[in-house]
């Protein structure tokens, strides 16, 4: 067999694969989320990794901002899921900081994404929430390139 159409088969069969995972990670997420969201409004807190684990930490709180339930999911793959985190059911979000007995125990990814979901929180409350949408590497690459060209229309008629 040729060795490109193997390499090509190869290739094809690992996006299959990455699909199909990735799809059965957003279902544990949705599941997750929406059982979460049965029991109040949900915080959201996320600290994305590229070369580290992802993490994600929700809460499900009350109008008090009591924390209902805790769910978090840490990972490098796509075969991450949610596990439970019962210690902070009672406790109030906005009282969760880095200094905090339950936040210390944690790693920093974690602390991280707890810290995240709170300020979200805070920042929601005070209608002061943006989304803050992230520039795709194409589109960086466009906005260096005009840049350099800039630079040599400058220097040329210089």
């Amino acid at each position: 067999m040729n060795p490109y159409i193997l390499l090509g088969i190869i290739v094809v069969t690992a996006y299959i694969l990455q699909t199909i995972f990735s799809l059965k990670q957003l279902k544990n997420f949705n599941l997750a989320y929406g059982r979460l969201r049965g029991k109040g409004k949900v915080a959201i807190g996320r600290r994305s990794g590229k070369i580290q684990s992802g993490t994600i930490f929700m809460f499900a709180i009350n109008s008090q901002d009591e924390i209902q339930d805790a769910m978090v999911m840490q990972g490098v793959t796509v075969f991450a899921k949610f596990k439970e985190k019962p210690a902070y059911i009672g406790e109030k979000l906005t009282n969760l900081t880095l200094e905090h007995a339950l936040v210390v125990k944690e790693n920093k990814l974690v602390q991280q994404a707890i810290i995240d979901a709170k300020t979200l929180l805070v920042k929601v409350r005070a209608q002061d929430y943006q989304e803050k949408v992230p520039v795709s590497p194409f589109a960086m690459l466009k906005i260096q390139l005009l840049g350099y060209g800039q630079q040599i229309k400058g220097f040329v008629k210089k």
